[in-house]
């Protein structure tokens, strides 16, 4: 059936219809690597244009003050033309070192080397037939939505472990993969800030936002945990809503609209675990005991090097939170190689090195796209383009004069929309910081308040934006199982996680702020 029979079959509901479009429009779109390239032409065009134009508006990342808060120096924005000779020539000389330092490129490779080897050897498969067994199908989503919450304390790896262990894993029991894949990046990405468990993003969020507030109060600190309590409320909200949309929305969808090529499906007998599959995954779990124990010696004296100089192992700065795509290589690794020699899956070491070969061979479609949305970024940033609309924004709603309340709103939207451009959370916030903390601050609400705002519009549109670092990784593992995949696909599937995330959890801050519950530790909603 034709796509635009499916949109057209009568007993679908306006909103299926809607979504179908959107994906049919969506994968119109050029290939995701082209979409890149078209991207950084764009922005090669709009840097040339603008570049002569005098803004007034203040850099934030310019401004120098001294310890009484008196300012020093600052500068207005100004927008870099790309196609000058100098920057050209200094694009094209970084053309390497732009590909080789962009972020999601090594820790993707890093990680896929050890995940790879313990799917290759069957070792993840047999840890999910023991996992279906002891979990209730009907909790399958929550489970899942909840431990890619929790990877957020792990960096950006959630992107590189549980979102393909989503489609595994649904695959396994019966379900749509692709449900699971999107189950998994609605928790790793569109529910970025919401854990129970403090990540890094608390202490680096938690560094501009003090900065921020210095500038009309020099002594003015911030606690790095304080929206903790908010956003631990926050977890339980979006595992509700994720579970939800997945189990009644997105994968009643998927199945009748995106089949899965036949070939893809994953073919596991999930009612028997042989004598020697159960010997090898008890032998990689023993290995994989041992290697932590070993970590947890190394880790735990106050001299450790894995420690950061102030003595923290989560802190920043830490070598162990540094480590932690080798560590889950290596997590991966040893038991996988273990789990394939007592299992019989593998016999020497160079099956060992062809399991791996093997799945490294599917990253080469994301290497192209990659190496293009590196380039994009590059440009996109240093054109300062992202820079000034993300300023000029957060100036045009500082003028408007609104209410408080409306105001908080108005951050939200303002920075779900400057989160379709620019996708660093520590990059958007240095920008919109300065300007709206100080902002708030005048209106007597506190820098703390004014950052859970902030957070949620930079969660809720993760998931929808081709300009995420990782969203092409996303299309790549969903064309495992459909080849079809694109864009539209991904952001129609996306997007009903997207809108109901940033209504229900801005409700939510506007309920908590009416009852006055404590939004952290040390923290306040009036100054």
């Amino acid at each position: 059936m034709s796509s635009q029979e499916t949109s057209d079959a009568p007993g679908r509901s306006l909103l299926q219809r809607f979504l179908d479009n959107l994906e049919r429009l969506g994968n119109k779109l050029p290939d995701p690597a082209i979409l890149f390239v078209v991207a950084l032409l764009l922005t090669w065009g709009a840097s040339l244009v603008l570049s002569p134009i005098h803004f007034t508006e203040i850099d934030p990342r310019t401004v120098k003050r001294d310890a009484a808060g008196q300012l020093l120096e600052s500068a207005p924005i100004v927008i870099k033309n790309l196609l000058s000779g100098e920057n050209l020539a200094a694009f094209l000389s970084r053309i390497i070192k732009t590909f080789t330092e962009f972020p999601p490129l090594g820790i993707v490779l890093v990680a896929m080397l050890g995940v790879g080897i313990a799917e290759q050897t069957g070792f993840i498969q047999a840890g999910i037939k023991f996992l279906l067994r002891i979990t209730p199908k009907s909790l399958l989503t929550p489970m899942l939505i909840l431990v890619a919450i929790i990877s957020h304390s792990a960096g950006d790896t959630g992107y590189v472990l549980v979102i393909p262990l989503g489609g595994i894993v649904f695959a396994s029991a019966g379900r749509h993969p692709i449900a699971g894949i999107a189950c998994a990046f609605a928790g790793v990405a569109g529910g970025l800030s919401a854990s129970f468990l403090p990540s890094s993003l608390d202490p680096l969020l938690q560094g501009f936002t003090q900065s921020a507030a210095q500038i009309l109060d020099p002594a003015r600190t911030v606690n790095p945990l304080c929206n903790w309590y908010f956003m631990s409320a926050a977890c339980v909200l979006i595992v509700s809503i994720g579970w939800f949309l997945t189990d009644r929305v997105i994968e009643p969808r998927l199945r009748s609209h995106l089949p899965i090529d036949a070939q893809s499906q994953l073919e596991t007998d999930l009612h028997h675990i042989s004598d020697r599959e159960k010997r090898g995954f008890f032998a990689g779990i023993g290995s994989f005991i041992v290697l932590a124990l070993i970590l947890l010696a190394w880790a735990w004296p106050a001299t450790s090097p894995l420690r950061s100089k102030d003595g923290a192992l989560a802190g920043h700065g830490a070598p162990l939170m540094e480590s932690i795509v080798a560590l889950i290589a290596i997590f991966f690794l040893v038991p996988g190689v273990v789990h394939g020699y007592v299992a019989g899956t593998v016999k020497n070491h160079r099956e060992v090195i062809q399991g791996i070969a093997k799945s490294m061979n599917t990253m080469g479609y994301y290497l192209v796209m990659a190496f293009c949305a590196a380039q994009f970024t590059y440009a996109f940033r240093e054109s300062n383009l992202g820079a000034l609309i993300a300023i000029k924004g957060a100036n045009i709603l500082k003028n408007l004069a609104l209410p408080g309340a409306v105001t908080i709103v108005g951050i939200i939207l303002l920075s779900t929309g400057v989160n379709l451009l620019i996708g660093s959370a520590s990059a958007k916030w240095a920008l919109l910081g300065p300007i709206f903390v100080p902002m708030l601050m005048q209106l007597g609400y506190a820098p703390e308040f004014t950052q859970a705002a902030y957070r949620i519009g930079d969660s809720s549109t993760n998931i929808i934006t081709p300009l995420l670092p990782y969203f092409p990784l996303i299309v790549v593992y969903c064309q495992k199982y459909a080849k079809k995949t694109g864009i539209g696909t991904l952001i129609s599937t996306m997007l009903p996680f997207s809108v109901c995330f940033l209504v229900a959890w801005t409700i939510l801050l506007m309920i908590w702020w009416g009852l006055n519950l404590p939004l952290g530790v040390q923290a306040t909603y009036r100054i």
